[in-house]
């Protein structure tokens, strides 16, 4: 059976160890220096309301001529911008610069407005607004090369920002056919149907700037029915975990891969789980956020995360360009 987890002080308390040691920029900006490359921590304002968190890695020598490819991370249900940074120091090395957001409601403090997953697209593209024209590198970004990554809601989220259009009707009855599932568990935060309907778009927010897409054990696949994808033409690399006890399959990367009006790169994680997308835990993470750090016997996350790192560099290499400078 499938372990339902429900928003609460539970679910917040679970994700903020989870996450704890990986938010802190200090221990980031540490690693950021050994490997030669520049880190910031910072916040972009939000015109709906507040700040939102952002971490930046850039390598620390300026173009010598020409312009960098962007890459943008969203990360994943009650996750924080630094939850990927392994993936995001392989990029920059590289020569990519990355930025990643912290999704205001939907993080490992705040899971406030969990199931308003229409916000997402739009404080990624915003995200990618303030890199290209406010961030003090935007100079040296070539605005024609951005590359979006995104991990389990965050996969969701890079689809729907390249052109993805879900049908959230479609929520509730998966979530009567399979009540034990996690976004189901998310779901049942909502009051009614009528309140899902509400905050279901008419129109979703696309930004034709991303050119290529990797998306990791995307969210809500099936909401995107048989032509939700029809308009994500740009190449897009697709990861799935061959035993995902979160999103099992049929419905979600097996749902995307199906949809999209041209083959993905497509990868299944041969004894993979959910959360192997996400690095090897250091030491505090396995005290306390076992769950989120287990794998599966024999399955080896560290050497899986060096050759995930290789794959989604060499796709963005291939399809934004060999960075310039």
């Amino acid at each position: 059976m499938f372990k339902v987890w429900r928003i609460g002080a539970r679910f917040a308390a679970y994700f903020a160890s989870a996450f704890l040691m990986s938010a802190v920029p200090m221990s980031v900006v540490q690693a950021a220096e050994e490997s030669q490359i520049a880190f910031t921590h910072t916040t972009m304002p939000d015109p709906n309301g507040g700040e939102v968190e952002l971490g930046i890695w850039a390598p620390e020598a300026p173009p010598v001529s020409g312009q960098r490819a962007l890459i943008v991370f969203s990360h994943g249900t009650g996750g924080v911008y630094s939850g990927h940074e392994d993936t995001a120091q392989a990029l920059v090395r590289a020569g990519f610069v990355v930025a990643a957001l912290t999704h205001t409601g939907d993080n490992y403090r705040d899971q406030s407005k969990v199931v308003q997953i229409e916000n997402r697209p739009r404080q990624l593209k915003l995200l990618i607004d303030y890199m290209l024209t406010r961030w003090e590198g935007h100079a040296g970004l070539d605005p024609n090369r951005v590359g979006a990554f995104g991990f389990s809601a965050g996969g969701f989220t890079v689809l729907a920002l390249a052109g993805g259009e879900p049908d959230l009707t479609l929520v509730r009855p998966h979530c009567r056919a399979h009540p034990q599932y996690f976004d189901c568990g998310l779901v049942q935060k909502a009051r009614s149907e009528a309140e899902l309907k509400e905050r279901a778009p008419t129109t979703w927010i696309h930004d034709g700037r991303i050119k290529a897409v990797v998306a990791a054990a995307p969210a809500l696949g099936f909401a995107f029915g048989s032509q939700g994808l029809a308009a994500v033409t740009v190449p897009v690399q697709l990861w799935k975990a061959e035993f995902d006890h979160i999103l099992p399959a049929p419905d979600y990367s097996d749902a995307v891969r199906a949809t999209l009006p041209s083959p993905p790169q497509f990868h299944t994680v041969a004894n993979a789980d959910h959360f192997d997308f996400l690095p090897p835990c250091n030491a505090v993470q396995l005290q306390y956020a076992g769950f989120i750090c287990a794998s599966r016997p024999g399955f080896d996350r560290a050497a899986f995360h060096a050759e995930f790192n290789r794959e989604v560099t060499a796709f963005f290499l291939k399809t934004l360009g060999a960075p310039q400078g």
